[in-house]
């Protein structure tokens, strides 16, 4: 039995508004159902028979689309029109919608997989993602050329089949991507390799490792350093004797008043040479290694007392020193090291501010972990030569750091000891207000000193 549907039309538009198209026909089906069964029932069936059969007439055509579908479905079947009339046409012509968007978005995820690929694989470092055991899950050209890794075919394979370095593993393990570790490659010792870690999936589980190519850095590194020290150390005899000689002019009677002045002058500088080169034999020190050679318990508050009263020396009254000190807070570190840290920030904080200013020196836990701190309010610092303080040589204001006395090496002598000591350097200055540099060192360097005592400056 076939039931048609009126297009619409200005007399029936209102009716469309109440009762949509797809429910009209579910209706008309259903009363054609009814009547079906009454025709039965008219002819001379029993009433009970005549409504199973039109109950039966009205669920055989749900129970066959149905089917249909649920065919249609488990095959992976397109759907396509014509699609039958009334609700299930709705519901046909819903899920052909949603299938097409489905193709069209695999689609897109397909194109944009490779686009990823090519361009991952125009990368000259390698990039290799490792599953939660450390396994291979995908690496692109650049791995295959630095670690002689190649995706697919070493999918599965273990990480430290390709890198061997006793710090890998916890390297992997933490993902801190603010470090990174230098190694050899065992199938090619003559390159030079820094690998970094990044977390990335669900919860962090997975790891990106990114190898870069650092033979030709690391080798000029090597040439920078190695001439540093050469050069200073063979500095230091000459100006020592220059230095010796000259001091003993501007002492001797027998030297012309004339030529004091001179000679005083050359004095000094000298000592600022010497200043200079026992700065780069530090620093050359300093880069030699990652981590600290010599650690023990660095008595830190006994250190600052010791800074501060070099510091008020270096004033001469002429600033305003107060400390905030944790007497009992000692830190795991190389000592000589930590001094030259904490003087070198101390006396800038002198040096490069005017006089009548403001030094406050702190050292407490905050949030778990250690922090030397140095604030002044001085004339700060604008915010585009921040980034570049700890650069060798670097100054703000030349005229001024050169007639403090300055050597230029002072922060980068800072920010080498605290990598050395898996610290940091904060900076932050407000042109007019003054400069905050802090030292803040992971908590699990921090020890309490056992026999609590008060220190007196």
């Amino acid at each position: 039995m076939a039931f048609r549907i009126l297009p619409p039309c200005p007399a029936n538009r209102g009716l469309e508004a109440l009762i949509p198209p797809s429910l009209a026909f579910e209706l008309a089906y259903a009363l054609g159902c009814v009547g079906t069964g009454l025709l039965y029932h008219l002819a001379g069936g029993t009433l009970d028979r005549a409504l199973i059969l039109g109950l039966a007439c009205f669920i055989a055509r749900h129970l066959y689309l149905l089917v249909r579908l649920s065919r249609l479905i488990a095959r992976g079947g397109r759907l396509t029109s014509p699609f039958p009339r009334g609700a299930w046409g709705d519901t046909f012509r819903a899920l052909d919608r949603y299938q097409q968007d489905a193709r069209r978005w695999r689609k897109r995820q397909a194109r944009f997989a490779l686009r990823f690929r090519e361009a991952a694989n125009s990368v000259p470092d390698g990039l290799i993602m490792l599953d939660k055991a450390q396994r291979i899950d995908w690496a692109n050209g650049g791995a295959e050329v630095l670690l002689n890794l190649s995706w697919p075919r070493d999918a599965g394979r273990h990480i430290g089949e390709f890198l061997s370095h006793p710090d890998l593993a916890p390297l992997i393990e933490g993902a801190d991507y603010g470090h990174s570790l230098e190694l050899t490659p065992p199938h090619n010792q003559a390159i030079k390799l820094s690998l970094r870690i990044s977390p990335f999936g669900e919860r962090k589980s997975q790891r990106l490792v990114v190898v870069r190519d650092i033979t030709a850095i690391y080798h000029l590194n090597m040439i920078r350093r190695d001439f540093v020290a050469n050069a200073s150390h063979e500095l230091r005899t000459p100006l020592t004797v220059i230095a010796g000689f000259l001091e003993t002019l501007g002492d001797s009677p027998l030297t012309p008043v004339v030529h004091r002045r001179p000679i005083e002058l050359m004095v000094s500088q000298t000592r600022r040479m010497r200043s200079i080169v026992e700065d780069l034999l530090t620093l050359s020190r300093l880069e030699m290694g990652l981590q600290s050679e010599h650690t023990e318990p660095a008595d830190v508050p006994a250190e600052i007392l010791a800074i501060v009263h070099e510091a008020e020396a270096l004033s001469a009254g002429q600033h305003a020193i107060d400390l905030d000190l944790d007497p009992n807070l000692l830190l795991v570190g190389n000592p000589v090291e930590l001094r030259s840290a904490f003087s070198n920030l101390v006396f800038n904080a002198i040096q490069h501010t005017p006089d009548g200013s403001r030094v406050h020196i702190s050292w407490r836990e905050k949030a778990g972990q250690p922090v030397f701190a140095v604030e002044d309010d001085g004339e700060g610092i604008a915010q585009e030569h921040i980034p570049r303080l700890t650069e060798r040589f670097y100054r703000v204001d030349k005229g001024r750091s050169r007639a403090s006395g300055g050597t230029g090496l002072g922060l980068a002598i800072v920010i080498h000891v605290l990598n050395r000591h898996d610290a940091q350097l904060i900076i932050a200055s407000d042109p007019g207000k003054g400069s905050t540099f802090a030292c803040r060192f992971p908590g699990r360097g921090a020890i309490v000193r056992h026999k609590p005592q008060i220190l007196t400056s």
